[in-house]
């Protein structure tokens, strides 16, 4: 199986390379017609929904729709796929960062108990807890 970069399903996505997104169309129907999978990796998704809101601008209906698309595809299988359908669901439930909550579902569902982080706006989100200086001070 092959694995896709960010910046492949980015060109696909927002076409701002002619060339680039002409290679993917063409690669992507080339597996389409060989009934090939090609990988995205959870972290693709990750630096995704960076890369389209900070590059690109694109609002967070656009990036959560972009996503759920990129899952109908045949051609596309996602790693932890369960916790992407899980993501999409949540992210219309509540406004955490879409790359924090990302996180926690993928800590959650590897059965982590918490996220820390020095994120204050994110640690409002129950998955996540604020480290603080005296919550690292040894005993």
């Amino acid at each position: 199986m092959i694995a896709l970069d960010t910046n492949v399903i980015v060109r696909f996505l927002v076409h701002d390379d002619e060339k680039q997104a002409r290679a993917v169309y063409t690669r992507f129907k080339t597996a389409e017609r060989n009934r090939e999978r090609l990988f995205v990796p959870l972290v693709v998704v990750l630096e995704l929904i960076w890369v389209l809101d900070s590059a690109y601008g694109m609002s967070r209906s656009e990036i959560l729709g972009s996503i759920a698309n990129l899952r109908q595809m045949p051609i596309l299988q996602f790693e932890a796929d369960t916790v992407l359908e899980h993501f999409l669901v949540s992210a219309e439930e509540n406004m955490v960062e879409l790359d924090d909550l990302l996180i926690a579902l993928s800590a959650e569902s590897s059965g982590c108990d918490a996220v820390i982080t020095f994120d204050k706006k994110a640690a409002r989100f129950p998955s996540f807890e604020l480290m603080t200086e005296s919550s690292c001070k040894l005993e």
